[in-house]
């Protein structure tokens, strides 16, 4: 089960006509947005929303040297290239949970 299911950097560019009609959303107003399949939220929803922590799209990686158990990186590894991005994902959602 893989934790993060699509990541930013993971994804195709973007061609030139998505980016121009991506422009073309965000130049519309607020008011031309259609919201009649969104329902409202109820005020016990509401009361239990938290807010979402703020993080850049792509943080700065940072080497470091990490000790695990040998184990934890053979499962790692033997999932295929990139178990440092694996690592590093199971550690994120641990430190967000």
């Amino acid at each position: 089960m893989s934790l993060v299911k699509t990541r930013l950097e993971d994804m195709p560019p973007l061609s030139s006509s998505e980016r121009k009609r991506l422009r073309v959303l965000a130049a519309r107003p607020d008011s031309e947005l259609d919201f009649s399949d969104t329902p409202e939220l109820t005020e016990a929803q509401l009361a239990r929303a938290k807010r979402a922590v703020a993080l850049p799209l792509k943080p700065a990686k940072v080497p470091v040297t990490l000790r695990l158990d040998r184990d934890v990186l053979a499962e790692l590894k033997r999932r295929g290239p990139g178990y440092q991005t694996r690592a590093n994902a199971i550690l994120r959602a641990s430190v967000l949970a």
